[in-house]
């Protein structure tokens, strides 16, 4: 149980007060990046039927969701806003886990820290931050740590698992409770890169039901139910029953797990500039970086060829179709490409139903290929090859080895406060309250109580139809 402990010591370890200024940083970044694009999920069509399935689950007032505020059970509204965070594939990633962590960790972080306040329990904004870079450096660890292609949804898994200890760190719970709350989320997890193969909705829910899934394995271990221990390196545990055998490479996941506390996860996360996964991000980021260097227009393009790791034509290689639902159009590059170079920009109005249908967009995703590089490692995103040929023969190229984003290439600032903007705007919130929500993501660290906080998290614009 080596690894288990590691993650427990780790767990004990981490204060607020003690975190790098560059790791605070980071997170306050991308809890604002990861609020505003939550409130943008509120718009989705698909919405007001996971709202609808909940009601039945039972009632409570202990934490409210980020499209009506309406008030749920803790674990309901941890699912309500992973789920909003996810679905329009906006949210943040850590490269390197193939992990995208605050959609699982944050909502499920803020449900338990609002049921808190209710009970008389003060959450402030730096409890919260502490709580929320711990668990990014546990499922960013569990993802980096693991050597196969994907066949279980990661950012899911690895996210649950990380929520559960910084739960239980928020919660004040002993070591052996904490134990607890990990095996009780690891029993439940579940996952399947199924649902990214056929772009079926439920592959932003799978997120949701990680949160809930978190949050459920705090209650069940604070009631005092214990669950498995050996959860990570055991004969069925985390990297036996969804990665590869342990054995052959335990020298190498031990030495990911050893750079806990030296190395802050939270600080590798990147942007998304573009409402798609981050897998379809590069080819956007060297079509916009061609043609503004090179001025050519969409008429002119003969051909657009995307050489990537195989983990990129697995996410995102998919053809173009007549019937594309929205959830399957967001992760089609031939699609996203096509409507880059015609419109000059992805933006979340980009999936609207007449946009799907438009038949230049089509025409122009046909002549749009993908093709594997020769990076080796199963789980790479980066380095990528855009080449773009027109039509009287000139062909523009540019090479990738990281994605607008990274923190190698980081998203500006102006760029991240624009980000921040339109998904507020999207979800119907004024420029007032836009600018109020903003500055109270900015200070959260300074932050007394964090109920203010999150009662300017709601939408004002009623869920798309």
């Amino acid at each position: 149980m080596e690894l288990v402990a590691r993650l427990l010591e780790h767990a004990e370890s981490v204060r607020f007060d003690n975190l790098p200024a560059a790791a605070v940083q980071a997170a306050t970044v991308f809890i604002t990046d990861s609020v505003a694009v939550g409130l943008a999920g509120s718009r989705h069509p698909r919405l007001p039927q996971v709202q609808a399935a909940a009601a039945g689950w039972g009632s409570g007032d202990a934490a409210r969701d980020w499209s009506s505020g309406r008030r749920w059970p803790a674990p309901s509204a941890a699912l309500l806003n992973a789920y909003q965070i996810h679905n329009q594939e906006f949210d943040c990633v850590h490269e390197g886990a193939v992990v995208h962590p605050l959609a699982t960790i944050l909502p499920a972080l803020v449900a338990e820290a609002e049921r808190a306040t209710a009970a008389g329990r003060v959450i402030s904004g730096a409890a919260l931050i502490e709580a929320l870079v711990l668990a990014v450096d546990v499922a960013a660890t569990l993802g980096s740590a693991q050597a196969a292609p994907m066949r279980f949804f990661r950012p899911a898994m690895c996210g649950a698992l990380g929520a559960s200890l910084g739960l239980a760190k928020l919660a004040g719970l002993s070591r052996a409770a904490t134990a607890d709350t990990l095996g009780i989320a690891y029993s439940q997890l579940a996952g399947t890169m199924q649902a990214h193969v056929e772009g079926s909705p439920m592959l932003a829910l799978q997120v949701g039901l990680a949160a809930r899934a978190a949050v459920t394995a705090l209650d069940l271990a604070r009631a005092g139910f214990s669950g498995p221990r050996n959860v990570i390196e055991g004969p069925f545990g985390y990297f036996e029953l969804f990665d590869a055998p342990l054995a052959p490479r335990l020298a190498q996941v031990q030495a990911v797990f050893e750079e806990l506390g030296r190395r802050w996860r939270i600080t590798e996360v990147s942007h998304k500039p573009y409402p798609t996964g981050r897998a379809a991000q590069g080819a956007l980021d060297g079509l916009a970086t061609l043609q503004a260097s090179h001025g050519f227009s969409a008429a002119q393009v003969q051909q657009v060829e995307l050489a990537a790791p195989p983990l990129i034509l697995r996410l995102v290689g998919r053809p173009v179709r007549t019937d594309m639902d929205v959830n399957y159009a967001r992760l089609c590059l031939p699609y996203l490409a096509a409507t880059a170079l015609l419109h000059g920009q992805v933006t979340l109005d980009a999936f609207a139903r007449t946009a799907l249908d438009e038949p230049a967009t089509h025409a122009l995703a046909q002549r749009v290929v993908t093709a594997v590089n020769d990076c080796p490692d199963p789980n790479a995103l980066a380095p990528q090859t855009v080449r773009v040929t027109l039509h009287d023969g000139t062909v523009h190229r540019i090479d990738l080895p990281a994605v607008l984003g990274h923190p190698a290439r980081p998203l500006p600032p102006a760029a991240q406060r624009a980000k921040f903007d339109a998904c507020c705007a999207h979800a119907g919130l004024s420029a007032a309250a836009t600018e109020q929500l903003h500055a109270a993501c900015c200070n959260l660290a300074d932050t007394r109580g964090i109920a203010p906080w999150v009662s300017l998290m709601k939408a004002s614009a009623p869920c798309a139809t």
